[in-house]
């Protein structure tokens, strides 16, 4: 029987809450005897801060080092908004990113159709959506330097951040966009600026390059961000995969999970190169973020955190038919009718954060047999 350790960081806000339910899940894996899971937990954000004065500690790291995996729940809130800098909740997941490698970021966006009339969209613009943001995460403007606010002799202040990319960067994430897209609709928008950035110039230079040599066979478009943008908005089912840079990515990803009903709804996959073994460092966490405003109040949606872990089932362990059974679990909770606030529609049946979870693991068991 395969094992293997998996390190859960809670985090702060709604994550506590949501991280339960994803742990029942890994419960319920367990009692099936393919796998075993082994899950180990540690602070981060501001929880780390309250006990450490880090965003995460080195102890923490070194635990993340030599998992298999990470699951990670939501750092952030305004209790930790005038602490330094440098130790911002916020600090811990880029470090994290950056000590495990965790260069490429698959987020992906998939409408179910028991929520296509929970869209800000009409229903028939995003029903069967389903489009894979694959995102550059340890490079660009958020890991540049210099990254600085000077005061000029004039007493004027001036921040600089500076977006950098290298031929290597460009070229790592764009082969993992293609070769994903070969396994969905074979198709890769590459969206960046290179009308008025020089990064962009280079991305859209690496990016065909890298195309026209290895994988001639998928279809590769080249599209500015900001006309990518809108085009999400106007017709997101034109788009299978998306390749883009870090701070693009970060936009273009939030703004296509609200085209699914709700940010909660998302997860996300940070995937490192692989090593000799072909085995990658991998962290996954939902994309809605620590929500400190619900925090506490068995309101939060445990949906996105528990298909970050069917994310991992697929991407980390190699088990496949786990995480479709995972996801088929939430679909058939959805056409149910279940739903946390904010996914709620009329005629449906409002739940807790803890009973969404339950009823999925039910679900599991039924789809078990």
């Amino acid at each position: 029987m395969a094992s293997f350790d998996i390190l859960l960081l809670p985090g702060d806000g709604i994550g506590p809450e949501v991280m339960t339910e994803a742990r029942n899940v890994l419960s319920w894996l367990n009692t099936q005897k393919k796998t075993t899971f082994q899950t180990e937990e540690d602070l981060v954000g501001g929880s780390a801060y309250d006990k450490h004065k880090v965003a995460i500690s080195n102890s923490a790291m070194d635990k993340a080092l030599k998992a298999d995996a990470v699951l990670f729940g939501a750092v952030g809130g305004p209790k930790w908004d005038k602490v330094p800098y440098e130790a911002r909740p916020e600090a811990g997941l880029l470090r994290l990113r950056k000590d495990l490698g965790l260069f490429a970021n698959l987020r992906p966006a998939i409408c179910y159709k028991a929520l296509s009339d929970a869209s800000s969209l009409k229903p028939e613009l995003v029903e069967g959506l389903d489009i894979l943001i694959v995102r550059e995460l340890t490079g660009g403007v958020y890991f540049g330097e210099p990254k600085e606010i000077v005061t000029l002799e004039n007493g004027e202040k001036r921040a600089v951040d500076t977006q950098v990319y290298t031929t290597h960067e460009i070229d790592r994430i764009a082969r993992v966009a293609f070769d994903l897209a070969r396994k969905r609709g074979n198709k890769v928008h590459s969206a960046d600026k290179r009308n008025v950035m020089r990064s962009g110039v280079l991305w859209n230079q690496v990016v065909t390059a890298v195309h026209a040599k290895d994988y001639k066979d998928v279809k590769l478009e080249h599209i500015l961000a900001d006309a990518c943008a809108m085009q999400l908005v106007r017709a997101p089912k034109q788009f299978d995969v998306i390749v883009t840079d870090n701070l693009f990515g970060d936009m273009l990803s939030d703004e296509a999970a609200m085209l699914t009903g709700s940010i909660g709804m998302l997860p996300s996959a940070a995937l490192g190169a692989p090593d000799a073994k072909g085995r990658r460092k991998a962290m996954y966490e939902p994309v809605h973020g620590s929500a400190p405003d619900i925090a506490g109040k068995a309101m939060a949606n445990p949906i996105a955190m528990i298909t970050s872990l069917a994310m991992a089932l697929r991407y980390s362990f190699d088990m496949g038919e786990a995480a479709d059974l995972v996801e088929k679990a939430v679909t058939g909770v959805l056409e149910a009718g279940l739903r946390t606030g904010d996914i709620m529609q009329p005629n449906r049946k409002r739940v807790t954060t803890a009973e969404m979870g339950k009823a999925i693991v039910k679900e599991l068991d039924r789809l078990a047999g």
